[in-house]
Protein backbone atom coordinates (compact mmCIF):
# COMPACT_ATOMS: atom_id res chain seq x y z
CA UNK A 1 0.00 0.00 0.00
CA UNK A 2 1.03 3.43 -0.50
CA UNK A 3 1.99 4.21 1.81
CA UNK A 4 1.77 8.02 2.13
CA UNK A 5 -0.78 7.11 4.96
CA UNK A 6 1.86 6.99 7.54
CA UNK A 7 2.18 10.98 8.29
CA UNK A 8 -1.33 10.77 7.81
CA UNK A 9 -2.54 8.73 10.82
CA UNK A 10 -0.95 11.32 13.08
CA UNK A 11 -1.80 14.64 11.85
CA UNK A 12 -4.20 16.20 14.71
CA UNK A 13 -7.35 18.45 13.41
CA UNK A 14 -11.15 19.24 14.22
CA UNK A 15 -13.01 16.48 14.39
CA UNK A 16 -16.41 15.66 14.27
CA UNK A 17 -19.13 17.46 16.58
CA UNK A 18 -19.19 16.87 19.99
CA UNK A 19 -22.48 17.48 21.78
CA UNK A 20 -21.59 18.16 25.38
CA UNK A 21 -18.17 18.65 27.68
CA UNK A 22 -18.42 14.80 28.31
CA UNK A 23 -17.47 14.22 25.14
CA UNK A 24 -13.59 15.99 25.74
CA UNK A 25 -11.41 13.51 27.66
CA UNK A 26 -7.97 14.39 29.12
CA UNK A 27 -4.85 11.65 29.08
CA UNK A 28 -2.53 11.10 31.66
CA UNK A 29 1.18 10.13 31.74
CA UNK A 30 0.00 6.47 30.91
CA UNK A 31 -2.01 7.50 28.03
CA UNK A 32 -5.34 6.44 29.83
CA UNK A 33 -8.42 8.58 28.99
CA UNK A 34 -10.51 10.56 31.63
CA UNK A 35 -13.24 12.84 31.19
CA UNK A 36 -13.12 15.71 32.98
CA UNK A 37 -14.59 16.87 36.61
CA UNK A 38 -16.96 18.87 37.45
CA UNK A 39 -14.25 21.08 38.98
CA UNK A 40 -12.51 21.11 36.14
CA UNK A 41 -15.14 22.17 33.62
CA UNK A 42 -15.33 25.18 36.27
CA UNK A 43 -12.40 26.29 36.05
CA UNK A 44 -12.35 26.57 32.47
CA UNK A 45 -15.39 28.32 32.62
CA UNK A 46 -13.03 31.02 35.23
CA UNK A 47 -10.06 30.83 33.04
CA UNK A 48 -11.98 32.93 30.44
CA UNK A 49 -11.94 35.78 32.88
CA UNK A 50 -8.40 37.91 32.19
CA UNK A 51 -7.87 40.58 34.67
CA UNK A 52 -8.74 44.45 33.81
CA UNK A 53 -6.60 47.31 34.63
CA UNK A 54 -8.49 48.02 37.55
CA UNK A 55 -7.63 44.59 38.85
CA UNK A 56 -11.27 42.87 38.35
CA UNK A 57 -11.60 40.45 36.81
CA UNK A 58 -14.04 40.42 33.21
CA UNK A 59 -15.35 38.01 30.56
CA UNK A 60 -13.34 37.72 27.47
CA UNK A 61 -15.77 37.92 24.59
CA UNK A 62 -15.11 34.99 21.91
CA UNK A 63 -14.88 37.10 19.37
CA UNK A 64 -12.13 38.91 20.75
CA UNK A 65 -9.65 35.80 20.64
CA UNK A 66 -10.80 34.25 16.96
CA UNK A 67 -9.70 30.59 17.32
CA UNK A 68 -9.03 29.29 13.49
CA UNK A 69 -8.86 25.47 12.83
CA UNK A 70 -4.98 25.95 11.74
CA UNK A 71 -4.69 27.52 15.36
CA UNK A 72 -6.10 24.93 16.72
CA UNK A 73 -4.15 22.35 15.68
CA UNK A 74 -0.72 24.57 16.43
CA UNK A 75 -2.00 24.49 20.32
CA UNK A 76 -2.51 20.89 20.19
CA UNK A 77 0.89 20.18 18.75
CA UNK A 78 2.86 22.60 20.76
CA UNK A 79 5.20 20.83 23.33
CA UNK A 80 4.56 20.50 26.95
CA UNK A 81 0.60 20.77 26.02
CA UNK A 82 -2.01 18.50 28.14
CA UNK A 83 -3.62 15.95 25.18
CA UNK A 84 -6.48 17.25 24.41
CA UNK A 85 -8.85 15.06 22.57
CA UNK A 86 -12.24 14.24 21.03
CA UNK A 87 -13.40 11.12 20.91
CA UNK A 88 -17.46 10.97 18.61
CA UNK A 89 -18.77 7.33 18.32
CA UNK A 90 -19.72 6.00 15.08
CA UNK A 91 -22.61 6.56 15.47
CA UNK A 92 -23.07 10.27 17.14
CA UNK A 93 -23.90 12.73 15.59
CA UNK A 94 -25.92 10.42 13.04
CA UNK A 95 -24.14 11.18 10.06
CA UNK A 96 -19.97 10.28 11.32
CA UNK A 97 -20.99 6.75 10.08
CA UNK A 98 -21.79 7.84 6.32
CA UNK A 99 -18.41 9.49 7.00
CA UNK A 100 -16.74 6.64 7.49
CA UNK A 101 -18.53 4.61 5.25
CA UNK A 102 -17.82 6.91 2.23
CA UNK A 103 -14.14 6.86 3.40
CA UNK A 104 -14.02 3.00 3.22
CA UNK A 105 -15.77 3.34 -0.33
CA UNK A 106 -12.73 5.83 -1.45
CA UNK A 107 -9.64 3.29 -0.52
CA UNK A 108 -11.83 0.70 -1.86
CA UNK A 109 -11.42 2.81 -4.99
CA UNK A 110 -7.75 3.36 -3.75
CA UNK A 111 -6.56 -0.20 -4.11
CA UNK A 112 -8.63 -0.87 -7.00
CA UNK A 113 -6.52 1.58 -8.74
CA UNK A 114 -2.77 1.36 -7.14
CA UNK A 115 -2.51 -2.90 -8.12
CA UNK A 116 -3.68 -3.07 -11.04
CA UNK A 117 -0.64 -1.50 -13.04
CA UNK A 118 1.33 -4.58 -12.21
CA UNK A 119 -1.25 -6.83 -14.06
CA UNK A 120 -1.86 -4.63 -16.95
CA UNK A 121 2.06 -3.31 -17.94
CA UNK A 122 2.66 -6.53 -20.11
CA UNK A 123 -0.57 -5.12 -22.30
CA UNK A 124 0.86 -1.37 -21.89
CA UNK A 125 4.24 -2.64 -23.60
CA UNK A 126 2.37 -4.13 -25.83
CA UNK A 127 0.19 -1.32 -26.76
CA UNK A 128 2.95 1.13 -26.99
CA UNK A 129 5.95 -1.07 -28.37
CA UNK A 130 8.04 0.39 -25.07
CA UNK A 131 10.10 -1.39 -22.99
CA UNK A 132 10.58 -1.85 -18.86
CA UNK A 133 12.41 1.30 -18.94
CA UNK A 134 9.86 3.53 -19.87
CA UNK A 135 6.92 2.15 -18.47
CA UNK A 136 7.95 2.23 -15.26
CA UNK A 137 7.72 6.04 -15.61
CA UNK A 138 4.25 5.56 -14.38
CA UNK A 139 5.52 4.72 -10.52
CA UNK A 140 8.12 7.86 -10.71
CA UNK A 141 5.02 10.02 -11.73
CA UNK A 142 2.67 8.22 -9.57
CA UNK A 143 4.75 8.91 -6.42
CA UNK A 144 5.27 12.68 -7.13
CA UNK A 145 1.30 13.25 -6.74
CA UNK A 146 1.56 11.30 -3.36
CA UNK A 147 4.92 13.57 -2.28
CA UNK A 148 3.16 16.87 -3.75
CA UNK A 149 -0.13 16.28 -1.73
CA UNK A 150 2.18 16.11 1.77
CA UNK A 151 2.30 19.38 2.17
CA UNK A 152 -0.78 20.82 0.18
CA UNK A 153 -3.48 18.55 1.62
CA UNK A 154 -3.78 20.81 5.10
CA UNK A 155 -3.56 23.80 3.11
CA UNK A 156 -5.81 22.90 0.67
CA UNK A 157 -8.57 21.95 3.74
CA UNK A 158 -7.98 25.43 5.20
CA UNK A 159 -9.03 27.04 2.40
CA UNK A 160 -11.62 24.58 0.95
CA UNK A 161 -12.99 22.97 3.64
CA UNK A 162 -13.12 19.20 4.08
CA UNK A 163 -15.99 18.44 1.91
CA UNK A 164 -14.72 20.35 -0.85
CA UNK A 165 -11.02 18.73 -0.33
CA UNK A 166 -12.85 15.75 -1.30
CA UNK A 167 -14.68 17.18 -4.07
CA UNK A 168 -11.13 18.38 -5.36
CA UNK A 169 -9.58 15.45 -5.19
CA UNK A 170 -12.30 12.92 -6.61
CA UNK A 171 -12.54 15.58 -9.44
CA UNK A 172 -8.43 15.29 -10.26
CA UNK A 173 -9.53 11.05 -10.33
CA UNK A 174 -12.44 10.99 -12.78
CA UNK A 175 -10.26 13.98 -15.14
CA UNK A 176 -7.07 11.29 -14.99
CA UNK A 177 -8.97 8.71 -15.92
CA UNK A 178 -11.06 9.92 -18.52
CA UNK A 179 -7.89 10.91 -20.62
CA UNK A 180 -6.59 6.91 -20.07
CA UNK A 181 -9.57 5.17 -21.13
CA UNK A 182 -9.02 7.53 -24.46
CA UNK A 183 -5.42 5.64 -24.65
CA UNK A 184 -3.40 8.96 -25.28
CA UNK A 185 0.27 8.74 -26.40
CA UNK A 186 2.44 7.50 -23.46
CA UNK A 187 3.58 10.72 -22.21
CA UNK A 188 -0.03 11.77 -21.49
CA UNK A 189 -0.57 8.57 -19.75
CA UNK A 190 2.66 8.98 -17.77
CA UNK A 191 1.49 13.11 -16.52
CA UNK A 192 -1.91 11.38 -15.53
CA UNK A 193 -0.50 8.94 -13.22
CA UNK A 194 0.66 12.00 -11.43
CA UNK A 195 -2.85 13.08 -11.29
CA UNK A 196 -3.89 9.87 -10.10
CA UNK A 197 -1.52 9.80 -7.02
CA UNK A 198 -2.21 13.49 -6.32
CA UNK A 199 -5.99 12.92 -6.06
CA UNK A 200 -5.37 9.92 -3.90
CA UNK A 201 -3.16 10.92 -1.39
CA UNK A 202 -5.50 14.09 -0.59
CA UNK A 203 -8.20 11.67 0.49
CA UNK A 204 -5.71 9.03 1.77
CA UNK A 205 -4.68 11.68 4.51
CA UNK A 206 -7.83 12.97 4.73
CA UNK A 207 -9.24 9.83 5.71
CA UNK A 208 -6.58 8.38 7.83
CA UNK A 209 -6.89 11.57 10.03
CA UNK A 210 -10.77 11.24 9.89
CA UNK A 211 -10.54 7.71 11.45
CA UNK A 212 -7.60 8.29 13.41
CA UNK A 213 -9.90 10.84 15.44
CA UNK A 214 -13.15 8.58 16.07
CA UNK A 215 -13.49 7.18 19.41
CA UNK A 216 -13.10 3.09 18.12
CA UNK A 217 -10.30 4.32 15.58
CA UNK A 218 -8.68 0.71 15.55
CA UNK A 219 -12.11 -0.47 14.28
CA UNK A 220 -12.11 2.31 11.79
CA UNK A 221 -8.36 2.31 10.74
CA UNK A 222 -8.93 -1.40 10.41
CA UNK A 223 -11.64 -1.11 8.26
CA UNK A 224 -10.44 1.84 5.72
CA UNK A 225 -7.56 -0.39 5.35
CA UNK A 226 -9.15 -3.40 5.25
CA UNK A 227 -10.95 -1.81 2.38
CA UNK A 228 -8.18 -0.77 0.51
CA UNK A 229 -6.87 -4.05 0.84
CA UNK A 230 -9.86 -5.81 -0.83
CA UNK A 231 -9.59 -3.44 -3.90
CA UNK A 232 -6.06 -4.56 -3.69
CA UNK A 233 -7.04 -8.40 -4.45
CA UNK A 234 -10.06 -7.03 -6.82
CA UNK A 235 -7.63 -5.02 -8.63
CA UNK A 236 -6.06 -7.32 -10.13
CA UNK A 237 -8.34 -10.15 -10.86
CA UNK A 238 -10.09 -8.05 -13.03
CA UNK A 239 -7.72 -6.36 -15.13
CA UNK A 240 -6.75 -9.82 -15.91
CA UNK A 241 -10.04 -10.91 -16.68
CA UNK A 242 -10.91 -7.76 -18.69
CA UNK A 243 -7.24 -7.62 -20.83
CA UNK A 244 -6.56 -11.54 -21.47
CA UNK A 245 -10.38 -11.73 -23.01
CA UNK A 246 -9.58 -9.20 -25.81
CA UNK A 247 -10.32 -5.92 -23.98
CA UNK A 248 -8.17 -2.73 -24.09
CA UNK A 249 -6.20 -2.57 -21.58
CA UNK A 250 -7.27 1.35 -21.01
CA UNK A 251 -11.27 0.32 -20.63
CA UNK A 252 -10.00 -0.86 -17.06
CA UNK A 253 -9.76 2.46 -15.65
CA UNK A 254 -13.87 2.83 -16.48
CA UNK A 255 -14.46 1.40 -13.41
CA UNK A 256 -12.32 3.75 -11.47
CA UNK A 257 -14.08 6.46 -13.31
CA UNK A 258 -17.24 5.32 -12.18
CA UNK A 259 -16.32 4.70 -8.07
CA UNK A 260 -14.03 7.92 -8.25
CA UNK A 261 -17.70 9.74 -9.45
CA UNK A 262 -19.71 7.91 -6.96
CA UNK A 263 -17.45 8.59 -4.39
CA UNK A 264 -17.81 12.42 -5.18
CA UNK A 265 -21.05 12.65 -4.72
CA UNK A 266 -21.55 10.79 -1.46
CA UNK A 267 -18.17 12.26 -0.10
CA UNK A 268 -19.91 15.90 -0.74
CA UNK A 269 -23.18 14.62 1.06
CA UNK A 270 -21.54 13.05 3.88
CA UNK A 271 -18.98 15.47 4.39
CA UNK A 272 -21.42 18.59 4.20
CA UNK A 273 -20.79 21.28 6.66
CA UNK A 274 -17.98 19.20 8.29
CA UNK A 275 -16.56 22.41 9.88
CA UNK A 276 -19.08 23.50 11.68
CA UNK A 277 -19.10 20.90 14.05
CA UNK A 278 -16.15 21.73 16.03
CA UNK A 279 -15.98 20.36 19.02
CA UNK A 280 -16.10 21.92 22.66
CA UNK A 281 -12.08 21.57 22.10
CA UNK A 282 -12.07 24.73 20.61
CA UNK A 283 -13.00 26.34 23.88
CA UNK A 284 -9.86 25.47 25.72
CA UNK A 285 -7.60 26.34 22.59
CA UNK A 286 -9.57 29.76 23.51
CA UNK A 287 -8.32 30.43 26.56
CA UNK A 288 -4.89 29.21 25.47
CA UNK A 289 -5.03 31.59 22.53
CA UNK A 290 -6.04 34.47 25.37
CA UNK A 291 -3.11 33.21 27.43
CA UNK A 292 -0.35 33.69 24.77
CA UNK A 293 -2.10 37.29 23.46
CA UNK A 294 -1.85 37.89 27.38
CA UNK A 295 1.79 36.91 27.97
CA UNK A 296 2.94 37.26 24.85
CA UNK A 297 4.21 33.88 24.06
CA UNK A 298 3.63 32.08 20.65
CA UNK A 299 3.86 28.26 19.75
CA UNK A 300 6.86 26.96 17.69
CA UNK A 301 6.15 27.17 13.96
CA UNK A 302 6.36 24.38 11.43
CA UNK A 303 9.39 25.26 9.66
CA UNK A 304 10.94 24.94 13.42
CA UNK A 305 9.22 21.83 14.13
CA UNK A 306 10.19 20.16 10.70
CA UNK A 307 13.71 21.39 11.16
CA UNK A 308 14.01 19.87 14.57
CA UNK A 309 12.20 16.49 12.95
CA UNK A 310 15.46 16.54 10.85
CA UNK A 311 17.66 16.45 13.09
CA UNK A 312 16.27 13.78 14.65
CA UNK A 313 17.13 10.03 14.59
CA UNK A 314 14.24 8.23 14.66
CA UNK A 315 12.54 10.45 11.87
CA UNK A 316 15.98 9.72 9.29
CA UNK A 317 15.79 6.10 10.30
CA UNK A 318 12.38 5.78 10.25
CA UNK A 319 12.31 6.98 6.79
CA UNK A 320 15.06 5.06 5.58
CA UNK A 321 13.15 1.90 6.77
CA UNK A 322 10.01 3.09 5.17
CA UNK A 323 11.95 4.11 1.99
CA UNK A 324 12.88 0.66 1.66
CA UNK A 325 10.21 -1.03 2.89
CA UNK A 326 7.76 0.94 0.02
CA UNK A 327 10.32 0.22 -2.92
CA UNK A 328 10.11 -3.62 -1.93
CA UNK A 329 6.08 -3.25 -1.49
CA UNK A 330 5.25 -1.72 -5.04
CA UNK A 331 8.45 -3.74 -6.90
CA UNK A 332 6.86 -7.11 -5.81
CA UNK A 333 3.36 -5.80 -7.00
CA UNK A 334 4.29 -4.00 -10.29
CA UNK A 335 6.97 -6.48 -11.61
CA UNK A 336 6.39 -10.22 -10.24
CA UNK A 337 3.83 -10.37 -13.30
CA UNK A 338 6.94 -9.58 -15.79
CA UNK A 339 9.16 -11.38 -14.43
CA UNK A 340 6.59 -14.91 -14.78
CA UNK A 341 6.17 -14.22 -17.98
CA UNK A 342 9.81 -14.01 -18.91
CA UNK A 343 11.47 -16.26 -16.82
CA UNK A 344 8.77 -18.89 -15.98
CA UNK A 345 6.81 -18.79 -19.31
CA UNK A 346 3.73 -17.82 -17.93
CA UNK A 347 1.02 -17.05 -19.77
CA UNK A 348 -0.46 -13.14 -18.79
CA UNK A 349 -3.77 -14.18 -18.63
CA UNK A 350 -3.13 -16.47 -15.53
CA UNK A 351 0.06 -15.44 -14.10
CA UNK A 352 -1.65 -11.41 -13.36
CA UNK A 353 -3.44 -13.11 -10.63
CA UNK A 354 -0.61 -13.51 -8.70
CA UNK A 355 0.28 -10.49 -7.96
CA UNK A 356 -3.91 -10.31 -6.40
CA UNK A 357 -2.41 -13.01 -4.29
CA UNK A 358 0.36 -10.81 -2.93
CA UNK A 359 -2.08 -8.09 -1.98
CA UNK A 360 -4.37 -10.85 -0.62
CA UNK A 361 -1.14 -12.01 1.51
CA UNK A 362 -0.55 -8.40 2.60
CA UNK A 363 -4.58 -7.52 3.72
CA UNK A 364 -4.41 -11.24 5.56
CA UNK A 365 -1.03 -10.49 7.22
CA UNK A 366 -2.72 -7.25 8.59
CA UNK A 367 -5.77 -8.79 9.89
CA UNK A 368 -4.00 -11.79 10.89
CA UNK A 369 -0.84 -11.38 12.12
CA UNK A 370 -0.78 -7.51 13.58
CA UNK A 371 -2.13 -8.34 16.72
CA UNK A 372 0.49 -11.32 17.22
CA UNK A 373 3.31 -9.21 16.47
CA UNK A 374 1.88 -6.48 18.94
CA UNK A 375 1.90 -9.10 21.70
CA UNK A 376 5.09 -10.38 20.88
CA UNK A 377 6.84 -6.68 20.56
CA UNK A 378 6.69 -5.02 17.56
CA UNK A 379 10.13 -4.50 17.54
CA UNK A 380 11.09 -8.12 17.45
CA UNK A 381 8.45 -8.77 15.37
CA UNK A 382 9.67 -6.87 12.25
CA UNK A 383 13.26 -8.40 12.24
CA UNK A 384 10.92 -12.02 12.47
CA UNK A 385 8.98 -10.53 9.80
CA UNK A 386 11.54 -9.51 7.33
CA UNK A 387 13.77 -12.42 7.52
CA UNK A 388 10.99 -14.47 6.93
CA UNK A 389 9.79 -12.29 3.37
CA UNK A 390 14.19 -12.61 2.38
CA UNK A 391 13.75 -16.71 2.74
CA UNK A 392 10.52 -16.56 0.46
CA UNK A 393 12.21 -14.29 -1.69
CA UNK A 394 14.01 -16.43 -2.48
CA UNK A 395 12.16 -19.01 -3.13
CA UNK A 396 10.58 -17.06 -5.73
CA UNK A 397 13.53 -16.31 -7.78
CA UNK A 398 15.52 -20.37 -7.49
CA UNK A 399 12.42 -22.36 -7.41
CA UNK A 400 11.37 -22.58 -11.50
CA UNK A 401 7.72 -23.47 -10.75
CA UNK A 402 4.93 -21.08 -11.21
CA UNK A 403 2.72 -22.25 -8.76
CA UNK A 404 5.61 -22.71 -5.77
CA UNK A 405 6.26 -18.94 -7.09
CA UNK A 406 2.68 -17.98 -6.94
CA UNK A 407 2.62 -19.23 -3.44
CA UNK A 408 5.62 -17.94 -2.44
CA UNK A 409 4.56 -14.42 -3.52
CA UNK A 410 1.73 -14.47 -1.55
CA UNK A 411 3.36 -15.86 1.94
CA UNK A 412 6.08 -12.46 1.12
CA UNK A 413 2.46 -10.52 1.04
CA UNK A 414 1.42 -12.26 4.33
CA UNK A 415 5.12 -11.03 6.24
CA UNK A 416 5.08 -7.93 4.93
CA UNK A 417 1.51 -6.58 5.78
CA UNK A 418 1.52 -6.27 9.39
CA UNK A 419 5.33 -4.82 9.11
CA UNK A 420 4.18 -1.37 8.20
CA UNK A 421 1.53 -1.18 10.92
CA UNK A 422 4.14 -1.94 13.45
CA UNK A 423 6.45 0.38 12.49
CA UNK A 424 3.68 2.97 12.86
CA UNK A 425 3.49 2.24 16.11
CA UNK A 426 7.43 1.99 16.90
CA UNK A 427 7.80 5.60 15.74
CA UNK A 428 4.89 6.90 17.55
CA UNK A 429 6.18 5.90 20.92
CA UNK A 430 10.08 7.04 20.11
CA UNK A 431 9.38 10.66 18.50
CA UNK A 432 8.12 13.15 21.06
CA UNK A 433 4.60 13.97 20.70
CA UNK A 434 5.08 17.81 19.39
CA UNK A 435 7.38 16.45 16.47
CA UNK A 436 4.94 13.63 15.54
CA UNK A 437 3.09 15.59 12.64
CA UNK A 438 6.34 16.80 10.76
CA UNK A 439 7.77 13.48 11.67
CA UNK A 440 5.83 11.29 10.06
CA UNK A 441 4.82 13.30 7.28
CA UNK A 442 8.55 13.47 6.53
CA UNK A 443 8.56 9.70 6.51
CA UNK A 444 5.30 9.08 4.38
CA UNK A 445 7.10 11.18 1.24
CA UNK A 446 10.00 9.58 1.57
CA UNK A 447 8.31 5.90 1.28
CA UNK A 448 6.55 7.71 -1.73
CA UNK A 449 9.66 8.16 -3.07
CA UNK A 450 10.87 4.55 -2.19
CA UNK A 451 7.57 3.35 -4.26
CA UNK A 452 9.05 5.08 -7.10
CA UNK A 453 12.42 4.96 -6.87
CA UNK A 454 13.06 1.24 -6.49
CA UNK A 455 10.25 -0.06 -9.61
CA UNK A 456 11.64 2.87 -12.13
CA UNK A 457 15.35 1.28 -11.38
CA UNK A 458 13.88 -2.27 -11.44
CA UNK A 459 12.80 -1.15 -14.83
CA UNK A 460 15.63 0.36 -15.78
CA UNK A 461 17.66 -3.00 -15.27
CA UNK A 462 15.12 -4.86 -16.01
CA UNK A 463 15.70 -3.76 -19.97
CA UNK A 464 19.45 -4.46 -19.77
CA UNK A 465 19.93 -7.69 -18.06
CA UNK A 466 16.70 -9.13 -17.57
CA UNK A 467 13.14 -8.86 -14.72
CA UNK A 468 15.25 -11.36 -12.42
CA UNK A 469 16.73 -7.79 -11.27
CA UNK A 470 13.79 -7.53 -9.22
CA UNK A 471 14.62 -10.28 -6.79
CA UNK A 472 18.31 -9.18 -5.47
CA UNK A 473 16.94 -5.57 -5.60
CA UNK A 474 14.16 -6.31 -3.06
CA UNK A 475 16.28 -8.51 -0.79
CA UNK A 476 18.89 -5.55 -0.54
CA UNK A 477 16.02 -3.52 0.16
CA UNK A 478 14.71 -5.79 3.10
CA UNK A 479 18.71 -5.62 4.24
CA UNK A 480 18.56 -1.73 4.72
CA UNK A 481 15.03 -1.99 6.46
CA UNK A 482 17.21 -4.99 8.98
CA UNK A 483 19.62 -2.22 9.00
CA UNK A 484 17.64 0.62 9.74
CA UNK A 485 15.33 -1.16 12.46
CA UNK A 486 18.01 -2.27 14.52
CA UNK A 487 19.60 1.13 14.52
CA UNK A 488 16.34 2.85 16.11
CA UNK A 489 16.78 3.69 19.46
CA UNK A 490 15.59 1.91 22.24
CA UNK A 491 11.53 1.99 23.39
CA UNK A 492 11.56 4.07 27.08
CA UNK A 493 8.76 4.86 28.97
CA UNK A 494 7.12 8.18 28.18
CA UNK A 495 7.84 10.93 30.66
CA UNK A 496 5.14 13.65 29.32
Amino acid sequence: MPASTLGALFEIQSPPPITSPAAVVRKDKQGVAHAPSDRELDEIQLERRQPTADGSSSLVPESQTPVTPGDLERHIASPGDQAVDSVPAVTSPPRTKWRLLSACLMNFANGLNDSAPGALIPYMEKDYHIGYAIVSLIFVSNALGFVLAAPLTHALEMKLGRSRTYSLSMSLLAAGYVIIICKPPFPAVVANFFLLGLGIAINLALNNVFCANLANNTAALGGLHGAYGIGGIMGPLVATALASNGVRWSYYYSINLAMSLVNLAFAVWAFQKYEKDLPVQLLTALQHTASQQAHGSHPPSRTHLLKQALKNKTTLLGALFIFAYQGAEVSISGWVVSFLISYRHGDPSHVGYVSAGFWAGITAGRFLLSQPAHLIGEKRSVIGLVVGSVAFQLMTWFIPNIIGDAVAVAIVGLLLGPVYPCATAVFSKLLPRSMHTSSLSFISAMGSSGGAVSPFFTGLLAQNVGTYVLHPICIGLYGVMLVGWISLPRISKRSE
